[in-house]
């Protein structure tokens, strides 16, 4: 039989012997009310059926069987297990998942509707049995709101589609050369002034408080934290248009003089897409008052233990001074309470705050002393996030498809290279344990829509969450491209259902239903 479209791969799959599990309008769900509400809809939206809830709440957990007579799918937390994990149980008479929390439980009830294929006219779930816990804590996505804005329903949507894949962190870029994409009360020019715009002159956007909150509880909602970024001291020409006193006069490079590109200019909004030509003030106290100011807000309305500070690309700022600047920053946020998380480039600044995150960015093999910038976050007793461009920079073109995205990062980049890689293997030194996790960006240059967002991410994304969340490569016969490709091409169907347009790459062969 073909193996179960389970992505990301767990850690344990089991094809039991024995008939599958059959899904009629008589199947009852019972337990737990959040997860219960979740596979209903997951079931709605695959098959069609709605299927009873069980009277019997059991929304403190204990997923008890409920009343009555026939097949029934169970959900329980039984509090024992590693963090996010889960088990699920199908045969014949009743499937049963099991979550350590309700992380846990929400991730399986996700298996569980992958597992949904059809039988002639019936609905079935094989018999099976799956024990599965992420490899790693942190498994994000990225999504640029700066280059482009997006509104809060893409984001929603966005935030629902990679949950469904066990991710469990949304990275918002919320500021860059282009545009300024929060609102702070503590500096309200940053909106008034310098949120009106967006590469290539389309229009801009910011979010209110209201609309921040909104995105934060939805991704609570899916067991997802949101971490915010700030980018500087470098991609700040923003900043300038709402107080032009914290930056600096533009870097012009070579390089954007010869392609024809738009240059920079002070005091005026910029809409290419060239980078390094901005940094704050190093050297002026009252940049570090902006710093406090927009980090401290930033605190107040995110609970999650993050917050990023950027750190890349800033080629206009001489070395000691960004060390200078990384270092500070990373101090105030730390005294906020938070972790700081900062890109590659921060790694061999002397006094970064002790625990930094670092983001690595560069390429899966690392050229230019990227890989040790980032092992210098470690040695400062952080981990790393890894992000290598050249496999999980989910706005690289594809080798065939749509006319959208970039191809600096080697691209273009086919879904088998996005998968091909291995996070224990990218930098040298660099272990498991010194890995927080994995995150796939999705920058914005050429991003406009949800449909752009989602044409692009899937089906790459589904290969970053199996490296951030399956064990690794080699250490299950799942972990290979042929098995990936198999199975997430059997998860077309229910892409489709979900309302997520995918990129249909010729490298998978797509089930039809």
């Amino acid at each position: 039989m073909p193996l179960p479209a389970v992505v990301p791969a767990p850690a344990s799959l089991d094809p039991t012997a024995g008939a599958p599990f059959r899904l009629t309008d008589s199947v009852r769900i019972a337990g737990e009310a959040d997860a219960a509400s979740a596979l209903s809809a997951l079931v709605e939206a695959r098959t069609g059926l709605t299927l009873a809830g069980d009277d019997n709440d059991h929304g403190g957990g204990d997923g008890g069987d409920g009343d009555g007579d026939g097949p029934i799918v169970t959900l329980a937390i039984e509090r024992s297990g590693a963090a996010e994990s889960y088990r699920l149980v199908a045969d014949e008479a009743s499937v049963t998942v099991t979550g350590a929390d309700p992380a846990g439980l929400f991730y399986g009830v996700q298996t569980l509707g992958q597992l949904i294929s059809r039988d002639g006219d019936d609905w079935i779930v094989p018999a099976v049995a799956i024990d599965d816990a992420p490899r790693f804590a942190y498994r994000g996505v990225m999504l640029d709101v700066a280059r482009h804005f997006h509104p809060v329903d893409t984001v929603k949507a966005y935030i629902d589609h990679a949950a469904g894949l066990k991710l469990n962190a949304l990275h918002l870029h919320l500021s860059d050369d282009q545009g300024w994409r929060i609102q702070l009360h503590s500096r309200p020019k940053l909106t008034e002034l310098a949120s009106s715009t967006a590469v290539g002159g389309d229009p801009g956007g910011f979010y209110t408080h209201d609309d921040y909150r909104e995105i934060v509880a939805y991704a609570a909602s899916r067991h997802m934290i949101v971490v915010p970024e700030i980018d500087m001291p470098g991609h700040t020409h923003a900043v300038g248009l709402a107080y032009p006193e914290l930056v600096e006069e533009p870097v012009i490079a070579d390089h954007m003089r010869e392609d024809g590109s738009e240059l920079p200019e002070a005091g005026r909004p910029y809409r290419g897409i060239a980078v390094g030509f901005s940094s704050l003030k190093i050297h002026d106290e009252a940049t570090y008052d902006f710093a406090a100011d927009v980090f401290g807000e930033l605190a107040g309305l995110t609970p999650g233990p993050y917050l990023h500070l950027g750190g890349d690309e800033a080629l206009g700022t001489p070395d000691e001074d960004f060390a200078l600047f990384v270092a500070r920053v990373s101090a105030i946020i730390a005294d906020l309470g938070k972790t700081p998380v900062a890109w590659h480039e921060a790694g061999d600044a002397a006094d970064l705050a002790e625990a930094t995150a670092g983001q690595y960015w560069g390429f899966v093999e690392p050229t230019d002393g990227m890989d040790e910038k980032a092992r210098g976050f470690v040695r400062n007793g952080g981990q790393l996030i890894l992000s290598p461009a050249d496999a999980i920079y989910l706005d690289m073109q594809y080798p065939t498809g749509p006319k959208l995205g970039l191809t600096w990062a080697n691209g273009p980049t086919s879904v088998q290279r996005a998968y091909e890689w291995e996070p224990s293997r990218t930098i040298a030194g660099i272990e498991d344990s010194d890995i927080l996790g994995v995150e796939a960006p999705m920058w914005s240059e050429t991003i406009r829509t949800l449909d752009d967002v989602e044409t692009m991410a899937f089906p790459r994304v589904a290969a970053a969450a199996e490296a951030a969340w399956s064990p690794a490569t080699g250490a299950s016969d799942l972990r290979t491209w042929e098995s990936f490709r198999a199975r997430v091409g059997a998860l077309g169907p229910l892409w489709t259902s979900l309302g997520i347009g995918f990129h249909p790459s010729g490298e998978i062969d797509w089930a039809t239903e």
